[in-house]
């Protein structure tokens, strides 16, 4: 049996040696081909080692020490810890300036930074501007609004205006979806055999309370029926200290509730549990 080195292959009379040789050689050729890798590896970390360090190197011999200029560099900082000013002197005349965050800047306390961040939020490290944490903000909000959309099955725009109304009269927005849901299943314009009118089911003698000389048909406008049935609901928590008892008087009415109390009668009718089943929070913002 010998090896045919122009066609790469094993020649012989006995065919089995034959394959036995043939597989030792795929296992040489697949060692080969690991070790090349390897080696082809190495030499990558290895370049992208020195590339790593030339940038360093780079970067410290461009610091203000080290940049060559026909007058020396004049830097003033106003306190330990902040951004350093930088003026550079060109030979033709011309003045370079920059500001550069020094090691301490960099690695200030947390409480520092905060610190910073509450007294003077434009000049916040790292160049942060406050529009952006408006825009972060808004969307934030608007995020809520599509899950409480999706949540609950309606429409972007009538969430949007269940939660600013929940915001605003400081309740939290899910309690605001879920008294909506029991109340009048998200109709605009639902109207209850008893008169109750709009999303929140609103008495127009009770409306006229929070807004003298409401109408019905104002009722019937989503935000004025969402901002005074909420602000309704906010009184009553106020009021009673309960978030249970609070439903119960919005909707059975504060005479009804007294006078079953009043009786050593239990005033629950359901509704109360209707909207808490599931619900883990207080009912108002903090």
């Amino acid at each position: 049996m010998q090896y045919d080195v122009t066609h790469a292959k094993v020649v012989g009379e006995e065919p089995e040696l034959v394959h036995v040789a043939e597989a030792r050689l795929s296992l040489d050729a697949k060692a080969r081909r690991r070790r090349m890798q390897r080696r082809q590896a190495k030499r990558r970390l290895t370049r992208v080692g020195a590339i790593a360090a030339a940038v360093f190197v780079g970067a410290i011999a461009l610091t203000p020490e080290h940049k060559p200029a026909t007058r020396p560099a004049t830097m003033s900082a106003d306190s330990p810890g902040q951004p350093t000013s930088v003026r550079l002197s060109s030979a033709k005349g011309g003045i370079l300036s920059a500001t550069l965050l020094t090691p301490s800047a960099l690695w200030n306390p947390a409480g520092n930074v905060l610190t910073r961040k509450a007294k003077a939020p434009a000049t916040l490290p790292f160049g942060i501007d406050p529009r952006e944490i408006e825009r972060g903000e808004s969307l934030t909000r608007w995020h809520r609004i599509y899950l409480f959309s999706t949540q609950y099955r309606v429409k972007p725009d009538l969430a949007r205006r269940i939660y600013d109304a929940s915001i605003t009269a400081g309740l939290e927005p899910e309690l605001g979806f879920r008294l909506v849901r029991v109340e009048s299943v998200f109709k605009t314009d639902a109207i209850s055999p008893a008169g109750a009118v709009g999303l929140t089911q609103l008495m127009l003698g009770t409306a006229r309370e929070f807004q003298k000389g409401v109408t019905r048909e104002e009722l019937l406008d989503p935000d004025v029926n969402l901002r005074i049935g909420f602000k309704y609901l906010r009184s009553l928590i106020r009021e009673y200290k309960d978030l249970r008892l609070a439903l119960l008087v919005y909707n059975r009415g504060p005479v009804a509730v007294k006078n079953a109390i009043s009786l050593g009668l239990d005033p629950t009718n359901g509704y109360e549990n209707v909207i808490m089943r599931g619900y883990r929070g207080k009912g108002v913002l903090e």
